[in-house]
């Protein structure tokens, strides 16, 4: 910019003091054009940087604008990840704690189903004993009802019969083979049936003994010591366990005498014929039950 002030400068000294000749003017004069036009373009040239300039600076605050976004996006990122990755760790402490927990109830609830099918094993084992125990007391009872039969074939039909039932043997014998009417001393008749009874039980010793004896409703005249029905049959049933008791291998542990009066008929009291069913002794053979019991008990 200088240098075009002092040309312009003197062109005008030259020009007014008539110095100059008119090749010199023209040169002087294209000299002007071209550093005026480099002016212009140097004005243009410094407008266009000007506008680059500016240009920069917008995108300079821009990216800056961005940069601190961007920054501050990282940072709450990294907050976040932060938070993440100690929430992840609780969760992960919590599982492994939780997962020990349902292993620790898992194996307790082995231990415990170990226990059961023992358990069970073992009371399999003890029904399969108790089912072997009441099948060979069944047959058992079957032999000894045979047995019975055998021995006191001499009185069958004669008011004396065998009988299994219920798990039971029963052995009825009317009051017409043992009694005369109104006593409860045993005849002689009744006494050879009761000892052929007496021979088989001393030979299972395991057999529980029921001696009942029963009568019909007819009301009893009092004699001597007997004043009904009840006291009746309640003699002739411990008269029975007397002659029974002759044969000293029957346990007397195992006899029980009840006396049973009219309540438990088997037939009609409205004909004779039913009446003279129904006065009775009935013998009830069962086997023990402490075997069964012990099997029980330990089931439990």
């Amino acid at each position: 910019m200088k240098h075009v002030h002092l040309i312009i400068v003197y062109f005008f000294i030259l020009f007014f003091s008539n110095c100059v000749t008119t090749k010199v003017f023209n040169d002087l004069e294209a000299r002007y054009a071209v550093v005026k036009r480099e002016k212009n373009n140097f004005e243009k040239s410094k407008d266009s940087i000007q506008k680059i300039a500016d240009q920069t600076r917008i995108d300079q605050r821009i990216t800056l604008t961005q940069l601190a976004r961007s920054r501050d996006s990282v940072a709450k990122n990294l907050q976040n990840l932060k938070i993440l990755q100690h929430e992840f760790d609780l969760l992960k402490q919590n599982s492994e704690s939780i997962i020990q927990n349902r292993i620790e109830e898992n194996n307790q609830l082995l231990r415990e189903i170990a226990i059961k099918k023992t358990e069970l094993e073992q009371r399999t084992d003890r029904i399969t004993q108790l089912e072997q125990s009441i099948e060979e007391q069944k047959k058992a009872l079957t032999a000894l009802k045979e047995k019975l039969k055998t021995a006191l074939l001499n009185f069958d039909g004669k008011g004396l019969t065998v009988e299994q039932r219920n798990g039971k043997v029963y052995v009825s014998m009317e009051n017409k083979l043992l009694f005369q009417s109104g006593s409860w001393n045993v005849e002689a008749k009744g006494k050879l049936a009761l000892r052929e009874l007496a021979n088989v039980l001393a030979e299972n010793p395991d057999i529980n003994i029921l001696i009942e004896g029963h009568t019909d409703n007819v009301p009893l005249t009092p004699i001597g010591a007997i004043t009904n029905n009840w006291d009746l049959s309640t003699k002739r049933a411990t008269a029975v366990v007397s002659i029974l008791l002759e044969n000293n291998r029957v346990l007397p542990q195992n006899i029980t005498a009840a006396g049973r009066s009219e309540y438990l008929p088997i037939a009609s009291n409205q004909e004779a014929e039913g009446r003279a069913a129904n006065r009775r002794i009935e013998v009830i053979l069962s086997p023990s039950i402490e075997e069964f019991t012990e099997l029980l008990q330990s089931n439990n």
